[in-house]
């Protein structure tokens, strides 16, 4: 019989303040994995056991002395702070999730129930194993420049061409780096979030597609194109088109909808650079 042991302490949230890098403020969920953990498992041998609830106030403490300003390289450093106080712990997946707020003054902000960062880490005694950015809960609607028409039709399609659409879509996006230390060391290579948003924006904007798996594509081509530190890039896109529910006889572009189905479409694509 074999065994994958893994545990940990989920969704800690933390609001680190400081007074010139800012409000920081995330969730962030960590397992742990190790084999010196077995016995825990099998014979109810708890000494290496580091409670769940430890790792919770873990977290306040390294957030507290956490010197920089980015959700990245708090996980990294997280991470490596578990590491080496807790040695028997072999390597650690975190998964921090950005908890955003809007900035009306230095002092004022109010909090965002919008799209938000992620980062999704790995590391080991022998340093970074794996890391993923991303920015998650996009919700983006364009009223015109985006059509989906000359689809394969048969006996089951009733679903009319549109030469000129609103679209409504649903959005996550996450890269990767050619080097991992860019994301986590705070330097020029790192890629925020918010910056990333900003462009998958400014190109459904701006660009005609005829259909999302167009559109992904083209969100995805610049932004390779524009962020050099960037490996890969991968999109998770949802169709939300409102359902059509009232066209004006005088003006057949003035129309009411209402909010669709819950089945929805999903599109998925994957753009690596080229080494």
């Amino acid at each position: 019989m074999k065994a994958a042991i893994r545990y940990g302490k989920h969704e800690v949230s933390f609001y680190r303040t400081h007074p010139t890098r800012g409000l920081l403020g995330g969730r962030v969920s960590i397992d742990v994995f190790g084999d010196n953990f077995m016995p825990a498992y099998t014979e109810g041998d708890n000494r290496d056991v580091v409670a769940t609830d430890t790792m919770k106030n873990f977290v306040y403490a390294a957030a507290l002395e956490y010197p920089g300003a980015s959700h990245e390289g708090f996980a990294a450093f997280l991470g490596r702070r578990f590491l080496a106080t807790y040695p028997q712990m072999q390597w650690l997946r975190l998964l921090l999730r950005e908890i955003p707020f809007a900035m009306h003054s230095p002092k004022l902000l109010s909090p965002l129930d919008d799209d938000y960062g992620t980062v999704e880490l790995e590391i080991g005694q022998a340093g970074l194993r794996d890391l993923r950015c991303g920015r998650r809960n996009l919700r983006i609607v364009k009223l015109t420049g985006s059509a989906f028409k000359d689809f394969a039709r048969d006996a089951y399609t009733t679903l009319p061409e549109a030469s000129d659409r609103p679209l409504f879509i649903h959005l996550d996006v996450h890269w990767r780096y050619r080097r991992m230390d860019d994301a986590v060391d705070e330097g020029a290579a790192r890629i925020d979030s918010v910056t990333v948003r900003d462009a998958i924006i400014q190109t459904f904007d701006d660009f005609v597609s005829m259909s999302i798996q167009h559109l992904v594509h083209e969100m995805g081509t610049r932004l390779l194109a524009r962020f050099e530190a960037m490996a890969e890039v991968s999109f998770d896109a949802q169709n939300r088109l409102w359902d059509t529910s009232k066209v004006s006889e005088s003006d057949r572009t003035v129309k009411v909808f209402s909010d669709p189905k819950p089945a929805h479409g999903m599109i998925g694509l994957t753009l690596t650079r080229d080494a």
